[in-house]
């Protein structure tokens, strides 16, 4: 397993993820809330026409956590509260243009391709992980495979009945016709993958 997690982080930073080591889920939350703190301001993209809805100005930092259970939404609402980030579970329709990071636990990892795989039954946890500037994972060392193909058991279960399942791999990017790259035009502008020990 070892091996696979150290090939894991090889090729998740090769496509621009940031990997860190975690040994709990507390330390995951705790760096989550420091992040969040820490980082610059949400860029807000604003229509320049004057009769286009207006997003709020938001000064506030804010944190998506959605398909948490209680027990750890409120372990991280601890976390963001010391660190003065406001934590949400749903509601982020609302708040397209300033979401500072989305904070999701994976259901696998791919090494071929540095890849994550989020399962998501429901909106909430889609645009967590599509409109904020950064996506913070947290992927158990014992779900990453070698491959899609030997993870086929799990993917087949992950897909049965679900609305959505996406594989993510490294920060938004995109390239105009003419192969100018452009990092967060589509997503998030990080992604920061948390390999919990378990």
């Amino acid at each position: 397993m070892s091996d696979l997690k150290e090939l894991f982080r090889e090729k998740a930073e090769l496509v621009a993820a940031k990997v860190t080591d975690i040994k709990s889920m507390d330390e995951a939350f705790a760096y989550a809330a420091k992040y969040v703190a820490e980082k610059n301001p949400c860029e807000l993209l604003i229509p320049s026409s004057p009769d286009a809805p207006q997003p709020e100005f938001l000064e506030e930092k804010i944190m998506a956590a959605p398909e948490l259970s209680d027990d750890q939404y409120a372990a991280l609402a601890k976390e963001c509260e010391a660190k003065g980030v406001k934590l949400i579970k749903s509601g982020m329709r609302d708040l397209m243009a300033g979401i500072d990071a989305g904070f999701t636990i994976c259901d696998a990892g791919f090494v071929e391709t540095g890849s994550i795989v989020q399962q998501s039954n429901g909106e909430e946890l889609r645009l967590a992980t599509m409109v904020s500037e950064a996506h913070i994972a947290v992927l158990p060392v014992s779900k990453i495979f070698e491959d899609s193909i030997a993870a086929e058991k799990l993917l087949l279960e992950l897909m049965s009945g679900v609305a959505y399942t996406a594989v993510i791999t490294g920060p938004s990017r995109t390239a105009d016709i003419e192969r100018t790259l452009a990092i967060g035009a589509h997503g998030p502008l990080e992604l920061h993958i948390l390999l919990l020990e378990d």
